[in-house]
């Protein structure tokens, strides 16, 4: 790649990184491409290696990112404008806004990393990976974090995916883009051909050790530490309330309490799940006796309900909640989203002239506590987690302590319907099968406009109602409990503490190697 021109540099980063969006939900079906995300990000690594100034280095990656993000949350320009009522041109520079400041992350790490190289090649793939690992850690962190579309999730179907329940979408990336620099050191024309096979070897045998670890993750191996529970019945309420009369009295508001009170009381499986804020009103604003009504409904017999709705007051603080009512209970089940969405939920510091200038309601609420308990019911320890919360695996894990009281069944409540019925969809979809195979426990999901769907342990979709359509997904969910994965056990205590380490220690190897007198048999990277 040497011989290209700036310019063309700059374009292939920046297809390179569009390809990466692409992985993440191929745009005709959904789909996410494992083997595309790995190309890509070869392709990427490819320039990095034959550039030779740091700074260039770090403009390629950055390009590169601001293209991945702008490809992934595109979406985002919907909310913004067609719901938030930011004029157009504001909502794509707030768009373009955010895919810079996230991608400042990568065009460190790509700088660093030509800054940094060492000539061993398994030490400059140590040193892409744990920059790019570093990466993608700080922006699942830093300023309360906004990961989404991390490179990992593309290899929620490929035979990286069995290495989730060992070290979670992280880990994932981190051998993923390990795999990328070495393809890319495969394709460097001065390769050796000894050490053109050792690199093949090296990645065939990394592929054929993961699919094995795939074929046990998928059941191929036993593990008889788990019990599978009786399967659960199911009623997933998917309202497909427009968004942009959701919150509205005059249209939104009474189409949703009067259908999900129909659902609600006509229902006959074990456990009934209405999305986030499906009743769309505090509850001093329903109508008189409308949430005491579903509580007398669910008081006896043998089913219980969980109900996304706002709750709170000004003096108290608002709260994005979740509601259980179940036989046998003197108050109701209560769950508080923990981590919020800046803007849509909570106004960061110097910003709020940014959410004035929209329409969006409810968008101050209160941070519920880190771990709460989960909802109790036949058998099952259902824990609950509100919309983008799943992308946080670390703060899911945070209920895996103790393998005696973890959760046996995930649950998200969501309403996406914020960012229309497409790519969206998929790709949060995407993230709850993730889930699933970092803790090999089933995922409910019950959402305004979808996917409310099940997926059970092994990131398969079981169940799944179609999007953007008005019903009832009637379903069934097996619960699992005993031994937690590694993920599980490492990540309740130290949230993801190793994998920062990790990113560390390949940095400071990737120093320690380029201290090293330099093999005069292989020529310089740049």
């Amino acid at each position: 790649m040497r011989e290209l021109g700036s310019a063309a540099r700059a374009g292939l980063a920046c297809a390179a990184g569009l390809a990466q969006a692409a992985s993440l939900a191929w745009p005709a079906s959904g789909v996410p491409l494992w083997w595309l995300q790995v190309l890509s990000l070869a392709v990427l690594a490819g320039l990095l290696r034959s550039t030779a100034h740091p700074f260039r280095a770090a403009v390629l990656a950055g390009l590169f990112a601001t293209a991945w993000l702008c490809g992934t949350f595109w979406w985002l320009f919907t909310s913004l404008h067609t719901y938030g009522g930011l004029p157009a041109p504001l909502a794509v520079l707030a768009v373009l806004g955010l895919a810079l400041f996230l991608a400042s992350y990568y065009a460190i790490a790509g700088g660093l990393y030509v800054l940094l190289a060492p000539a061993s090649r398994l030490g400059a793939a140590l040193l892409f990976a744990g920059l790019w690992l570093l990466a993608e850690l700080a922006r699942n962190t830093l300023w309360t974090g906004f990961p989404w579309g991390a490179g990992g999730y593309a290899h929620v179907d490929g035979p990286l995916a069995a290495l989730a329940r060992l070290v979670g979408v992280y880990g994932i990336g981190f051998v993923a883009a390990l795999l990328a620099m070495l393809l890319a050191s495969l394709r460097a024309a001065d390769l050796q051909r000894t050490t053109a096979w050792l690199l093949l070897g090296t990645l065939a045998a990394g592929l054929v050790a993961a699919s094995g670890l795939r074929y046990c993750a998928l059941g191929g191996c036993n593990r008889p530490a788990i019990a599978e529970h009786a399967p659960l019945d199911l009623a997933l309420l998917q309202g497909n309330i427009p968004q942009d009369e959701k919150f509205q009295v005059g249209s939104g508001v009474p189409t949703a309490l009067a259908w999900y009170a129909r659902q609600l009381a006509a229902a006959s499986a074990a456990l009934v799940v209405a999305p986030e804020t499906a009743l769309p009103l505090l509850p001093a604003q329903l109508p008189p006796g409308y949430l005491e009504a579903i509580a007398r409904r669910y008081a006896k017999g043998d089913q219980a309900a969980l109900i996304g709705i706002p709750l709170g007051d000004m003096k108290a603080g608002y709260t994005n909640s979740v509601l259980g009512f179940a036989p046998g209970q003197d108050v109701p089940y209560r769950y508080d989203k923990h981590h919020l969405v800046p803007f849509g939920e909570f106004i960061p510091p110097l910003f709020r002239w940014f959410t004035e200038m929209m329409d969006i309601p409810l968008g101050d609420f209160a941070r519920g506590p880190l771990g709460q308990p989960a909802f109790l019911w036949r058998g099952e320890r259902i824990a609950p987690n509100i919309c983008y919360e799943d992308l946080f695996g670390d703060e899911i894990a945070a209920q895996f302590r103790s393998p005696e009281h973890s959760p046996t069944v995930l649950l998200n409540l969501s309403n996406i319907g914020w960012f229309g019925t497409g790519l969206a969809i998929d790709q949060h979809l995407t993230i709850s099968r993730m889930r699933t195979l970092e803790f090999e426990r089933p995922m409910v999901r019950a959402t305004n406009t979808g996917a409310t769907a099940v997926i059970d342990y092994r990131g398969q979709v079981t169940h799944l109602l179609p999007r953007a359509t008005r019903g009832v997904l009637l379903a069934q969910v097996q619960g699992r409990s005993g031994a937690v994965t590694p993920f599980a056990w490492w990540a309740a205590r130290w949230r993801l503490v190793p994998l920062w380490i990790l990113g560390a220690v390949c940095l400071l190897a990737g120093l320690w190697a380029r201290r090293r007198p330099r093999n005069h048999h292989l020529k310089p990277l740049a």
